[in-house]
């Protein structure tokens, strides 16, 4: 959830029947989603788990990423594991070489994962993948997006099984994400 779904009555969420929420937090070095704090504490009330998650952008180091991610995620358990979304679509035109995008991915994980104490949820887009092959190159879970099916192995943690979804309390299409729990 991010300021595009606009104002999102978290109440009639949970009585929809979803249990939790990913919301966005932050993007690049700079960006705090305008709709964060409201978001973060609308799902904590309404009784969601909740977690955050950064879109990680090639254009800004990843020291101030996760600086920034850091700075507007409040450190409250219980939350879910901080996420990472890795996406070519919306993403600055530069296109690093995949060793650079390796060095400064695995020190985004480091400081953001020394600070939460959790590992990291990889969201990696087919074409980010494609061009920087993330999730056979980090052992993190992943959060797949794989409509219809579900997905195969057990190294997801989150599959995204819809984009268009209506859920009651969300102006709007939103993605649908069912998550594991431990037993």
């Amino acid at each position: 959830m991010s300021h595009h779904q606009g104002s999102i009555d978290w109440n009639r969420v949970a009585s929809a029947g979803m249990s939790f929420a990913y919301i966005k937090a932050t993007e690049g070095g700079d960006l705090l989603d305008p709709a964060f704090a409201r978001n973060w504490s609308g799902a904590e009330e309404a009784g969601l788990d909740r977690g955050a998650y950064h879109f990680f952008t090639l254009c800004s180091p990843a020291e101030d990423q996760a600086a920034n991610f850091l700075r507007s995620v409040p450190p409250q358990p219980p939350m879910l594991p901080p996420a990472v979304d890795l996406e070519l679509e919306g993403n600055c035109a530069a296109r690093p070489t995949w060793t650079v995008v390796e060095q400064e991915l695995a020190t985004y994980l480091r400081l953001v994962e020394t600070a939460l104490g959790h590992k990291t949820l990889l969201y990696v887009g087919t074409d980010f993948d494609d061009l920087y092959p993330v999730s056979s190159a980090f052992d993190r879970p992943l959060w797949l997006r794989r409509f219809l099916l579900r997905p195969d192995g057990s190294a997801w943690l989150v599959w995204q099984v819809d984009g268009y979804a209506r859920v009651a309390g969300i102006r709007g299409p939103v993605d649908l994400d069912v998550i594991r729990r431990p037993r």
